[in-house]
């Protein structure tokens, strides 16, 4: 059976259709199905924004299911200055319309970031300052903090396109000191290329095109994976549903963090940073603080040696945590559990609460759900990476 992706893009978008059909040509059985939309200028006057209501985007998307497409993607990233509670609108009544799951490229941005735990950004954009200030003040407020930018101070949407690979290359490499990614926001500058940049960048760059593109077929396969475009599409999909894993067991335990910490030099991913945490309101991340050896931790350490979960109620009893994780972030119990890939320890979840507290049956067996769940997430990815059919 073949896939359809619906996408409605900009009438003078000329960058995004070449460039996704470029990417999903290496799917079999998957198509990508167009529809436009008048948008020629980005400004934030009435008569710019006029161009993103809702009733001609249900009107587009009314047309693509006409094709009987499985998902549909508003390929524009308005909703970044805008607000993305406007494009969580616009989902809801294109689905409710016409019943098909729909997501945008701003939607699909801030996905991305997720998946991949970049909170803190470097910007690269074709517009205007006044958008680009507008795009500031509305990432933040989704917990992503723009320490970086660069823009082209263009407002002509067809003129985006003219951006060469060696301009978007020069900005991409301009904002990407200090940050956990590069995000290329405009799906009429092709910055799919940029990608090729993370190995000598040392950080993922979020292409909205591709981005976009990662989200259509998310909606319709969660597992999506495409090498040979970038961190977001070749692991994106995992990390994404990692970091549902790790969201839901807090919910489950109604602890105040959670972490998951693994090994998988094939996917850069180290413990000394976390692939996925969750945090309550007013809980300090600790993703990225590396000032720990992880591994030679007293806790890590038990772990390996006993490989079952550590429940501490409160610290009383050895094996004693860092000082650090009590003094800076406030822990004063915890819950730990090793992840075992072929008799190796790939790695650990932990949850932390700030308060001593006798965890539950129910919290060890949420526990060992999802270090069972990431554990099989693993093995699965390894053997299709592998070259083999994935175990179900």
């Amino acid at each position: 059976m073949t896939t359809r992706i619906g996408m409605i893009t900009p009438s003078s978008n000329t960058c995004v259709e070449p460039c996704t059909y470029a990417v999903v040509a290496g799917i079999p059985d998957t198509t990508v199905h167009f529809a436009r939309t008048p948008v020629t200028r980005i400004a934030l006057d009435d008569s710019a924004n006029h161009q993103f209501d809702t009733a001609p985007m249900v009107a587009a998307a009314e047309l693509l299911a006409d094709a009987h497409v499985d998902s549909i993607v508003w390929n524009g990233t308005s909703g970044s200055w805008l607000g993305l509670d406007h494009d969580r609108a616009l989902c809801a009544a294109i689905t409710a319309h016409k019943g098909i799951a729909a997501t945008t490229s701003s939607l699909a941005i801030l996905d991305a970031c997720r998946a991949l735990g970049a909170t803190r950004i470097g910007l690269v954009t074709p517009y205007t300052n006044d958008v680009v200030d507008a795009i500031r003040t509305e990432y933040p407020r989704h917990g992503i903090d723009i320490v970086a930018e660069t823009h082209s101070g263009l407002t002509d949407n067809h003129a985006f396109a003219n951006l060469t690979p060696d301009e978007v290359t020069a900005m991409v490499r301009s904002v990407a000191t200090h940050t956990d990614a590069v995000v290329v926001l405009c799906t009429n500058v092709d910055g799919t290329d940029t990608t090729a940049l993370e190995p000598d960048l040392g950080i993922p760059v979020i292409d909205s095109i591709l981005a976009s593109a990662w989200a259509g077929l998310r909606l319709v396969d969660d597992t999506v994976r495409l090498p040979g475009h970038g961190t977001l599409l070749d692991s994106g999909s995992l990390r994404a549903t990692l970091q549902h894993t790790i969201d839901d067991l807090r919910q489950a335990t109604g602890s105040d963090r959670t972490t998951l910490r693994i090994d998988l030099p094939a996917l850069r991913l180290t413990v000394q940073t976390a692939t996925a945490e969750s945090c309550g309101d007013g809980i300090a991340p600790i993703r990225t603080d590396t000032s720990l050896p992880q591994r030679r931790l007293n806790t890590v350490e038990w772990l390996e040696v006993n490989r079952k979960p550590l429940i501490q109620n409160d610290f009383r009893l050895p094996p004693e945590p860092p000082q650090a994780l009590r003094d800076v972030y406030g822990v004063s119990a915890q819950m730990l559990s090793p992840v075992e890939i072929d008799a190796d320890m790939t790695g650990w979840i932990s949850v932390h609460s700030v308060t001593e507290r006798t965890w539950t049956l129910d919290d060890i067996a949420a526990l060992e759900t999802a270090t069972h769940t990431v554990a099989r997430l693993l093995r699965d990815d390894a053997t299709t990476r592998s070259g083999r059919p994935a175990i179900q």
